[in-house]
């Protein structure tokens, strides 16, 4: 399970904005977004790279949370 903190995901559009970011990845992707907290959960087996590509790509920085 990969675990990413976007700090631009404050509510429910920014968290269907980066499902589509994840989906367009990995279509078998399981995605857990938590906007309050702004943080995500995926469940793949692709690369960590390929998601922070697609995320940047779509707007919104992530980086793993501390």
């Amino acid at each position: 399970m990969l675990h990413f903190h976007i700090p631009n995901m404050t509510c429910g559009g920014c968290a269907k904005s980066v499902t589509k970011a994840l989906l367009s990845v990995d279509p078998q992707a399981r995605i857990e977004t938590d906007p309050p907290t702004r943080e995500v959960r995926v469940d793949s087996g692709m690369d960590e790279g390929a998601f922070l590509s697609a995320l940047g790509e779509a707007g919104y920085a992530a980086r793993r949370p501390a």
